[in-house]
């Protein structure tokens, strides 16, 4: 924590060695949130760039009292990928170099529910709202109107299901714990 610290006032005071290391620790992560969200890898390479360019400029704001550098760094990948997609006309170019306004919106790929199961282990309207805001990069206006419940409540869904899967994660990390300790 006291090398992250270091690492970050560096970083804050502009040094580009500090910010080589931080994209090392940090630009795999970040780009796994990135891609998921856009599932385009060349727009999300575009995003990762974008988005350590706004860690750069902006790294004077980051305060270690308020929470962790990854989280900090999350939100401005999760913004810059959400303003991404909510821009309009969203123009494509074919082989013929005509520009066509793309229509589609893609499927929305269900493989991170097997990731670790804990998902699963959610009420269905709970995995269906974590899916809306954090797969699909909807904000959460957005995803209580497809939901078609009153905000509040589509907020409570939110609140509860990080609250269960945060118990699941103890739960594993209790009995990763205890194995480790018999292996000693």
């Amino acid at each position: 924590m006291k090398d992250d610290l270091e690492l970050i006032s560096r970083l804050q005071n502009q040094d580009t060695k500090a910010l080589s290391k931080i994209y090392e620790r940090y630009s795999g992560a970040l780009y796994g949130v990135i891609l998921r969200m856009c599932k385009n890898e060349p727009l999300a390479q575009d995003l990762l760039q974008e988005t350590f360019m706004k860690i750069w400029q902006k790294s004077h704001t980051y305060n270690p009292d308020k929470g962790k550098f990854f989280t900090w760094s999350y939100r401005i990948a999760r913004n810059i990928t959400l303003n991404s997609l909510r821009k309009k006309d969203i123009l494509i170019q074919n082989e013929d170099l005509s520009v066509y306004k793309n229509k589609s919106t893609p499927e929305v790929a269900k493989d991170y529910l097997e990731l670790d199961g804990s998902l699963r282990k959610l009420e269905p309207h709970h995995q269906r709202a974590l899916e809306l805001v954090y797969f699909n990069g909807l904000t959460h206006r957005e995803a209580h109107q497809e939901m078609e419940v009153p905000l509040g409540t589509f907020k409570s869904y939110i609140k509860q299901a990080l609250k269960k899967l945060s118990e699941y994660y103890k739960e594993e990390l209790v009995l990763v714990w205890i194995i480790i300790e018999m292996m000693r």
